[in-house]
């Protein structure tokens, strides 16, 4: 028999064609030999995904971030490795300044072989005086991409967003309906926001921060993971972030946190911010190794 690569395993599209049961009820791709990160169902969007998505925002803000300051090429490097082991999931955002960073990257990595997550920012900032119609053109630009798997409303902070940012929501669902965005939510950052995505019919995705120890989240861990289980239970995609609380926890707390969120059943997938080839190995074979049990 023909010996296949693993890069030509991950680029004709073989992965996911085989699933076992594992009990965790996701996962829908379980050969760790072929591609060290599994797929998953995200909620019932329809979206099949990388579980671990290479986060563009850390210490980021006013269009930059660790991952932009590092440099395009630098950055590009990394997701080149982690593309070889099987990480094609992009989390981007206007705030960060990364979508040069995804465009570069899609010179490399087929479109259709990749799933991309950006934010739009909703508040009135130099940098975005543009309507929301106009800022997802941009987005297509500065990308160069046609469409987006996830396109969030970024940093909902109260409970009066669904109010607040109708125009947003509004050019987010005529995107919706035109195929240029695949499914559309919210990134939460206080627990009241959080709230009212678990109900809202318009989110398909929820971006949460979560983590058991309660750093950098919006209620405690339990408050917020029950919050999740219900939006989860309501059929929304749910996207874990601070999963490492913004680094401040040791590698043992890394483990549990992983083991938390894995373990629940409820959040899909994470986003963690790596710059170095060792942190994508770490994190990738960690979470492999506890969905393997």
């Amino acid at each position: 028999m023909q010996r296949i690569s693993r890069r030509h395993f991950i680029q004709t599209g073989l992965v996911g064609a085989v699933a076992v049961s594992t009990g965790l009820t996701n996962r829908i791709y379980a050969s760790s030999e072929s591609l060290p990160i599994d797929r998953v169902k995200l909620g019932k969007t329809g979206l099949i995904i990388p579980r671990l998505a290479m986060g563009t925002g850390t210490h980021g803000g006013n269009q930059s971030s660790d991952m932009t300051r590092m440099g395009v090429e630098n950055w590009v490097k990394i997701a080149r490795y982690a593309h070889e082991r099987g990480v094609t999931f992009y989390d981007a955002a206007d705030l960060y300044g990364s979508h040069q960073n995804v465009k570069e990257i899609l010179k490399e990595v087929p479109r259709e072989k990749t799933t991309i997550l950006t934010k739009i920012w909703t508040r009135s900032e130099k940098w975005n005086p543009d309507s929301p119609v106009k800022t997802i053109d941009r987005f297509r630009k500065e990308t160069n991409s046609d469409y987006f798997d996830i396109m969030l409303l970024h940093c909902m902070t109260n409970a009066k967003w669904q109010e607040d940012r109708k125009p947003y929501i509004e050019a987010l669902s005529e995107a919706k309906q035109k195929g240029i965005i695949k499914t559309v939510g919210v990134s939460c950052h206080s627990f009241d926001a959080l709230k009212i995505a678990v109900e809202d019919p318009w989110v398909d995705v929820i971006l949460a921060r979560i983590n058991p120890e309660g750093l950098i989240m919006d209620a405690s861990a339990d408050e917020v993971m029950a919050a999740l289980k219900k939006a989860h239970d309501n059929g929304k995609g749910i996207v874990g972030m601070k999963i490492f609380g913004e680094g401040q926890l040791n590698e043992a707390q890394r483990e549990k946190s992983l083991r938390y969120s894995i373990g629940s059943n409820v959040v899909d997938c994470m986003t963690i911010g790596m710059t170095t080839t060792e942190q994508i190995d770490q994190n990738v074979n960690l979470i492999m190794k506890i969905v393997k049990g």
